[in-house]
């Protein structure tokens, strides 16, 4: 073996074979091109998008934040990470922000930077509900569909991590603006050089508590049934397709992911009805993060996969997200429903992760102490294969 040390802290060795170019997998799905909507796409590879805590105190994005992800522009798509809509949109500290000209302006800088390396880049819009703290909101409360906190977590805000708190329930004046700021954002993100956007419906944060019992216990137009508690969901996406077009919208959806205290009382069910209506619109893709061991789905969960259970439903081309390696990866691919998969973590660590899986080459392992905050040390410095 041959030791090379690069800028990470710790030596990282490569074969001999990654050395000389390792023999390429031309035959790999994931390196063959595909078009989603009216982008065409040079691989199958996604980069999942990862909060990293690097803005300033404004929301605007800098220098780093260029280079982090013109390192990455081989990958057929980036997604960005989550990006808040608005000021009432602000969940945790030193997160971006696409609502003020300045902000526009910083992540222009962004798209640029990707276009000029071949890539492309989605915008992922965000807004985190009741996932929040007043720590980090100008001492205001969260908003959320009721005045239900988060069960048994703790939220990492600017002054340490907090019990959630009770959030403000958001009245339908606040709802319809909500909704007109996800519309906006969509626009600033389109006048910023994006090449879409994508609704953030996960990992429990607004989009997601509307669908979820543990968060929702309306009585009007936004709760009490599937299809009410789907509403919100389905005007945003409404709203979405109207700003920036059909071919330049998406959404993430996590049906068994339980993070944020998400419990669903028929989580099969909801997202069925939910993807019907889906269906109904006329847009690129939806991306389905898979269940994660660290929070288990309540027992009443299907057992099914959930790219098994929902994409095949779901008309619009399928990404799949978390926890794929090279192999599962190819193998999902070959399955023929997901069209795509993002991932999450190798792409910290490995800016050149697609050449990295067609070179055979040794994969780079994640600083987890620095993967949310701090400076250029485990955000731009991880090395390339063959440098």
């Amino acid at each position: 073996m041959i030791f090379i040390y690069g800028l990470c802290p710790y030596w990282r060795s490569f074969s001999v074979q990654d050395l000389q170019y390792g023999a390429k997998n031309s035959n790999m799905k994931l390196l063959e091109k595909i078009q989603l909507g009216s982008i065409s796409l040079k691989n199958r590879m996604a980069m999942a998008a990862m909060t990293r805590g690097r803005t300033d105190i404004n929301g605007l994005v800098g220098d780093m934040t260029v280079e982090y992800y013109a390192q990455r522009a081989s990958a057929g798509l980036l997604f960005t990470e989550s990006i808040r809509i608005s000021e009432e949109a602000t969940g945790s500290p030193l997160t971006p922000g696409i609502f003020t000209d300045q902000q526009i302006e910083a992540w222009r800088k962004v798209t640029t930077a990707v276009h000029n390396k071949g890539g492309v880049i989605i915008a992922q819009l965000w807004h985190t509900g009741r996932m929040g703290h007043s720590a980090d909101r100008n001492g205001k409360l969260p908003l959320g569909p009721s005045p239900l906190p988060i069960r048994g977590m703790q939220h990492f805000t600017s002054q340490g991590k907090k019990d959630y708190e009770i959030p403000q329930e958001i009245t339908i004046p606040e709802i319809r603006q909500t909704i007109k700021d996800y519309g906006q954002a969509a626009k600033n993100a389109i006048a910023a050089g994006f090449d879409g956007v994508a609704l953030h419906a996960a990992n429990g944060y607004l989009p997601n508590q509307f669908l979820a019992e543990s968060a929702n216990q309306r009585t009007d137009d936004y709760g009490g049934n599937i299809p009410n508690k789907a509403r919100f969901v389905v005007e945003v996406m409404e709203e979405l397709i109207s700003v920036a077009g059909s071919e330049k919208v998406g959404i993430k959806i996590s049906p068994f992911h339980s993070y944020g205290d998400m419990v669903l009382d028929d989580p099969a069910a909801t997202y069925t009805y939910l993807i019907e209506k889906l269906n109904e619109m006329d847009f690129a893709y939806v991306e389905i993060m898979r269940r994660n061991a660290n929070f288990p789905s309540p027992e009443h969960c299907s057992a099914d996969d959930e790219i098994e259970l929902f994409g095949r439903k779901i008309r619009q081309t399928v990404i799949a997200n978390a926890g794929y390696d090279k192999a599962s990866a190819e193998a999902e691919l070959e399955k023929g429903i997901a069209k795509l998969i993002s991932f999450g973590r190798l792409y910290i660590a490995n800016p050149d992760l697609s050449e990295r899986f067609e070179k055979n080459a040794t994969l780079s392992e994640p600083d987890r102490a620095t993967m949310y905050g701090g400076g250029q040390h485990g955000y731009i410095d991880y090395p390339f294969w063959n440098k």
